[in-house]
């Protein structure tokens, strides 16, 4: 699905599933606090914000918007013990959901049990916050992606999420398909990365995508509030 289709799906449905994204590693705090101000104003699911910048985000928004971070990122490769310990400063400066990337290298090594033990741990660290689990897709072939999702569905976390979007691949339609079908009922799926249209947005949706990681939706609906004449 792309530009030329109509978008039939309410652009703020759309963007109560974002989590509106800045992770680039020349991020400012000015950068940041505009991710900040447009999440209140578009009424975004979160703002996904490195971890330096928690502390003064969760103070600047004072709750209008909850705050996401991510730890492990992007390459997964930490220590259980530092990611447990991310997972911990992000909630105690003020995170509300934590993204954590899996050690990939332990998935193409077949070490499954030592994988679910690192989601369960950094998820006993979230506590009652929401954990997303970033599995990076484009890296697994379809059988790990299975087993990921098995995974995910016994370790407690909230969502598994399809990429980083720093790696060789984002979100794809077939691989949300994919986590839909062998998810368990208490798992959500966040995708993210290369997610370029609302037509885009909406697709994954339709497909059981009850997340977005993008940074590209809020200025999408903006440009079509100007398209309309709309002044907000």
């Amino acid at each position: 699905m792309r530009s030329g289709k109509a978008v039939f799906m309410d652009s703020s449905e759309i963007l109560s599933r974002t989590d509106h994204t800045l992770l680039a590693p020349t991020a400012t705090w000015a950068e940041i606090r505009k991710i900040c101000d447009e999440g209140i104003k578009y009424h975004t699911a979160s703002v996904c914000i490195p971890a330096s910048y928690v502390a003064r985000a969760s103070s600047y928004t004072k709750g209008r918007v909850r705050i996401c971070t991510v730890i492990g990122f992007p390459n997964g490769y930490d220590t259980t013990a530092a990611k447990v310990f991310e997972a911990q400063d992000a909630v105690k400066n003020g995170a509300d959901e934590v993204d954590m990337v899996i050690n990939i290298g332990y998935v193409k090594d077949g070490l499954f049990a030592e994988t679910l033990d690192e989601i369960s741990q950094v998820k006993n660290a979230c506590g009652s916050h929401i954990l997303k689990v970033i599995v990076e897709a484009c890296l697994l072939t379809e059988e790990e992606k299975v087993k990921m999702c098995e995974i995910v569905t016994e370790s407690g976390a909230n969502f598994i999420k399809t990429s980083t979007g720093f790696s060789t691949g984002g979100a794809t339609f077939g691989d949300v398909a994919l986590f839909k079908e062998h998810i368990g009922q208490n798992i959500r799926i966040k995708a993210a990365g290369g997610i370029r249209t609302l037509e885009d947005a909406e697709k994954f949706i339709s497909l059981g995508a009850d997340r977005l990681g993008t940074s590209r939706i809020v200025g999408l609906v903006q440009k079509q509030e100007a398209a309309e004449g709309k002044h907000c």
